[in-house]
C-alpha cells in the first residue's frame, strides 16, 4: 500500500498523524535503554524499559511481521479555572484516549487485512521509536514525541502488520537551540536533553510508591497525577493550542478533581473512577497522597479540618503527607502556588 492510501484510511478513521516502518529492531533505542537503566534514571518504573529484548524488536510481536504502523491521536483541550479544594490532571488523563485509540487501531488493522496486532499503552513495544522512525514526530528535548501538526499534546499507539505498506520518511526536525523545557522544569529532570532523570520528574513521582521527596512536594502545586510543565511551555504546541481554544471538552473528560472527594470517597470508588490512570498496586491511598500534597499547597483554612483526619492516620504514607500538608496550611504557604 502506498503512503497516500495509508494516510486517507488514517483520515477516514479520525486518526490524526499516521506513518508506518518495517518491522526491524530498534538496536540503538536498545542499547540506550540499557544504559540509562545501569545509570538508575528509570527509578523504579518498569513500562517499556522493563524488557526492551521484547519492547525494541517489533519484528518478534507478530508472526510474519512486515511493518510497524505508528499512529498519534491528538488529546489537547483547553482547561477551566481551578476552584478552591480542586487538583490538576495531566492533560492526556482527562479522558482514555488510549481506549478511542485502540479502536481506531484495530479498524485501520481490520481495513488493512492480513494478520495484525494493535498495541495501545503496552509495554511490549516503544512506541515513540517507531513513530519517529515513520515520521509520525520527531525526539524532543523534553523525551516526548513532537508531532508537526499537534506538538507533543499526542497519546501513541502501534499496529503490527504482516501486510507490507510503503515507508513513510522521518521527519528530519528537531528542536534546534530551543531550552525552553528544560528551564521551566523546576526539579531539573531535563537537565541532559533528551534524557529524563525520572527520579527528579514530578509525574513519576505522582505516581510513584514511595513517598513523594519533601523538596519535590511544593513544587507539584496544585497538581495530582503527572505534569505538563515542559509540554505548556513547547514552542511546538503552541498551535495546537490556539487551533483549539475554544472547543468544549470531550463527553465526560475531566481536567479538575475535587482533593476533597479524594480523601472522602472510598477506596471502591476511587478505584472505579480513575481505572484509566496508573496507581501502583490499583492502591487509591496514592491518590490521597497526592490530594493531601496538594492541598498543602493550595488549599485553604477550610480545609484543615479534612487534612487533620489524616495526621493520626495508621498508614504511616498518608500519615506523614498530611502532617507536612498541615504544617503548609498553618504557616500561610497555601495557594502560593497559585499567587
Amino acid at each position: 500500500m502506498r503512503a497516500a492510501q495509508l494516510d486517507e484510511l488514517a483520515a477516514e478513521l479520525g486518526l490524526d498523524v499516521v506513518g508506518a516502518a518495517p518491522a526491524e529492531p530498534y538496536a540503538a533505542t536498545e542499547h540506550h535503554i540499557h544504559e540509562r537503566r545501569a545509570r538508575g534514571l528509570f527509578a523504579d518504573m518498569r513500562f517499556t524499559m522493563a524488557q526492551p529484548e521484547v519492547s525494541c524488536h517489533p519484528e518478534t510481536l507478530l508472526p510474519g511481521a512486515r511493518t510497524v504502523v505508528s499512529a498519534a491521536l491528538c488529546y489537547y483541550a483547553p482547561a477551566g479555572e481551578l476552584e478552591s479544594g480542586e487538583g490538576r490532571l495531566a492533560r492526556y488523563t482527562w479522558s482514555d484516549r488510549y481506549a478511542e485509540l485502540r479502536e481506531k487501531l484495530d479498524a485501520l488493522g481490520g481495513r488493512l487485512g492480513g494478520s495484525y496486532r494493535v498495541l495501545v499503552d503496552a509495554n511490549q513495544h516503544v512506541d515513540r521509536e517507531g513513530a519517529a522512525r515513520s515520521g509520525v514526530g520527531f525526539y524532543g528535548k523534553n523525551t516526548l514525541l513532537i508531532t508537526r501538526s499537534h506538538g507533543s499534546w499526542v497519546v501513541l499507539g502501534t499496529l503490527v502488520t504482516d501486510c507490507e505498506l510503503e515507508p513513510t520518511a522521518p521527519l528530519g526536525l528537531d528542536c534546534g537551540t530551543c531550552t525552553l523545557c528544560i528551564e521551566a522544569c523546576p526539579t531539573g529532570a531535563l537537565d541532559e536533553p533528551g534524557t529524563l532523570d525520572s527520579t527528579k520528574c514530578l509525574s513519576y513521582w505522582t505516581q510513584s510508591s514511595d513517598p513523594i521527596p519533601e523538596d519535590y512536594r511544593a513544587e507539584l502545586g496544585d497538581q495530582v497525577y503527572g505534569c505538563d510543565i515542559c509540554q505548556d511551555v513547547c514552542p511546538w504546541n503552541r498551535g495546537v493550542e490556539k487551533r483549539r481554544a475554544g472547543e468544549a471538552l470531550p463527553p465526560g473528560a475531566e481536567s479538575h478533581v475535587s482533593l476533597v472527594e479524594w480523601l472522602q470517597a472510598s477506596d471502591e470508588e476511587l478505584a472505579a473512577r480513575y481505572d484509566r490512570l496508573f496507581v501502583p498496586k490499583n492502591d487509591p491511598r496514592y491518590l490521597r497522597r497526592n490530594a493531601l500534597v496538594a492541598l498543602g499547597n493550595s488549599g485553604g483554612s477550610e480545609h484543615a479540618r479534612l487534612v487533620e483526619r489524616y495526621a493520626d492516620d495508621p498508614d504511616p504514607l498518608l500519615r506523614e503527607h498530611a502532617l507536612w500538608a498541615l504544617a503548609r496550611l498553618g504557616s500561610g504557604h497555601a495557594g502560593e502556588a497559585d499567587a
